[in-house]
């Protein structure tokens, strides 16, 4: 019953209308090459992967889940299949590095496909990510020599890669962890340790899997300052990149049984004295995984906006097609025996709440995507620094609201089916519960509101969030002859208002009590969310009014962003006030129970 579509149209419109990404990729040289007419043939290529080979193996995948054997892993039937044509198609080298057998693409054409995978097929969407990430740190920090013997094969989908940071007793504090890397004759180490939760840890995907591992050399510095990241390859390689046709000493000890995303293998590894090579500096492990964890954080971002997608085309769909009371207006469809839900307006309601977060979180995605671009492509080192700072900034807030979001969505779309949309034959209930991961891992919502609030505004002193108002503040600039824009434009400055209020309330209070960092960061984040997602309605209007006014075949489907548009400031903006109230209640309610009370 469940089918997606690829919102090629939407895609487009962001990419074109309201990034104009062919001046964008125009102004760096080693994007210079990636046309308007290149970007249109890899998106429209990547939906039909969507459409055709992933989403129609997600349901079967997820009741025939992943299967774990004495050490192996078996994914659903159809996953081999789908890998090898997605990696025979060059998607696995889509943004690698060119030196060796990468494609150079950017950040945000590969944010709009990794989009379309999560919608159609989370599970699978999993292990290509897993491999981006790992092969874009070892790129950034492994030595010539591990990028020579590791990266063509990870970038041609022979072989994959994985992160490897979480042990049963160390999740969201790394500095705990106890697995220990010990300095071998022949410069290499010998790793000893267990990690859990690791994602395509162990499959029959590939045919070897690079491991990026956290752990601490013996001298190493208490704490997360001695964090060292080493590689580590499940079957050992030699000096020209060729297999030995030797097994390391790391295995999978069991895969979990989960709520969702059952046709990707959740691994504890088990590494009993397993050659490994460090990747970078010493002691700089932690940093270094961040380069991953930045890009796969953004990623999480995305699952939570493909699955949200996915369950809006079902109910909007199933909408315009289920037929029950009439309206309240008077008859639609008098030759029918009731009207379609649609004409309801609490089915509305949740339409369009689900389709105006989705389309402020794809551009959000795409705005932080494009600044990842920046700060990796550009020649000018002012403009690079720039970007690295608002991606510190967007890169929470994009993981969690998109994801929060995300899950409303799927619940919402849910609701649109009734008792449709919980049974499995329509697919919803399995988008409900694939989408709830991501509200949980690489780095849970709660802890990267924590981040957010503590690190990049209360230790920066504001200083990031000042950066985006210079952004936020050339757009309003660029649109003050634009007299349509005006109202949007004021609603847009009044939650700007609220944001800046509740940041400098936290700033005075946070030397006083620490406590105040905390008991505000959830709704900070919620609050820059929401303001975000305006900043991303702005561009989005600003764009849509121009072309509402042509002759194009565009006019209508301007028409209806504008209307989403509106709906978004008129019924779901508001709540910036609340949270701003919230904000200013301060820490003193949560704080003034004992333990034992709860």
């Amino acid at each position: 019953m469940a089918t997606y579509k690829a919102p090629l149209r939407d895609i487009r419109f962001l990419l074109n209308n309201v990034f104009n990404v062919d001046q964008l990729f125009a102004s760096m040289p080693d994007t210079a090459e990636v046309t308007d007419d290149l970007i249109a043939a890899i998106v429209e290529e990547a939906g039909k992967i969507a459409e055709g080979m992933l989403a129609p193996i997600n349901q079967s995948g997820d009741a025939e889940a992943c299967r774990f054997d004495n050490g192996t892993v078996t994914t659903p039937e159809g996953f081999k299949e789908a890998y090898k044509a997605f990696a025979e198609g060059g998607w696995s080298s889509l943004t690698g590095d060119v030196n060796y057998g990468g494609q150079g693409m950017p950040k945000m054409l590969s944010a709009v496909i990794e989009e379309m995978l999560f919608a159609a097929n989370s599970s699978f969407a999993l292990y290509t990510i897993l491999n981006t990430g790992a092969t874009l740190t070892l790129s950034q920090h492994g030595s010539d020599e591990l990028k020579q013997r590791y990266l063509p094969k990870m970038y041609s989908g022979n072989w994959s890669g994985t992160m490897c940071l979480t042990e049963p007793h160390a999740g969201t504090d790394l500095g705990m962890i106890k697995t220990k890397a010990d300095l071998q004759a022949d410069g290499s180490y010998r790793l000893s340790g267990t990690k859990i939760f690791i994602t395509a840890g162990e499959h029959d995907l590939t045919e070897n899997i690079i491991h990026l591992v956290l752990a601490k050399l013996p001298d190493a510095p208490p704490g997360p300052r001695g964090i060292s990241l080493f590689l580590v390859p499940k079957f050992l390689v030699d000096e020209s990149g060729v297999l030995t046709g030797e097994r390391n000493t790391v295995a999978c000890g069991s895969i979990e049984h989960k709520m969702g995303i059952k046709a990707s293998s959740t691994c504890v590894m088990n590494f009993d004295s397993a050659a490994g090579y460090l990747v970078g500096e010493e002691n700089q492990g932690l940093s270094h995984m961040f380069t991953m964890m930045n890009y796969e954080r953004l990623s999480m971002g995305l699952q939570g906006n493909g699955l949200a997608d996915s369950s809006y085309q079902l109910a909007s769909a199933y909408a315009k097609e289920r037929v029950q009371g009439r309206a309240a207006t008077g008859t639609w469809q008098p030759n029918l025996s009731a009207d379609p839900i649609i004409v309801h307006p609490d089915v509305r309601r949740m339409l369009l709440t689900m389709r105006a977060n989705i389309l402020a979180g794809r551009a959000l995605s795409l705005y932080a995507a494009s600044q990842l671009d920046i700060s990796r492509f550009h020649t000018d080192e002012v403009a690079r620094k720039k970007a690295g700072q608002l991606v510190a900034l967007l890169i929470p807030v994009q993981k969690a609201y998109c994801t929060d979001r995300g899950f409303e969505a799927c619940v919402l779309g849910q609701q649109v089916l009734g008792g449709h949309g919980y049974i499995a034959e329509w697919g919803l209930e399995q988008n409900v519960r694939d989408a709830r991961i991501a509200q949980i891992y690489e780095g849970a919502n709660g802890v990267q509101a924590l981040d957010l609030m503590g690190r990049k505004t209360v230790r920066s002193k504001g200083e990031l969030l000042e950066i985006l108002s210079g952004e936020m503040d050339e757009f309003v600039a660029s649109q003050k002859d634009v007299e349509a824009m005006q109202s949007y434009l004021a609603a847009f400055e009044n939650c700007r208002g609220r944001l800046e209020e509740a940041t400098a309330t936290v700033l005075a209070r946070s030397s006083d009590d620490l406590n105040e960092v905390g008991a505000a960061s959830y709704s900070y984040m919620e609050l820059m969310g929401l303001v975000l997602y305006c900043f991303m309605w702005q561009r989005i209007l600003a764009a849509a009014l121009a072309d509402q006014g042509s002759e194009s075949p565009d006019a209508d489907y301007a028409d209806a962003l504008i209307k989403t548009g509106e709906f978004f400031l008129q019924k779901l903006l508001p709540r910036t006030e609340s949270l701003l109230t919230e904000i200013s209640s301060g820490a003193h309610s949560l704080m003034t129970m004992r333990a034992e009370q709860f």
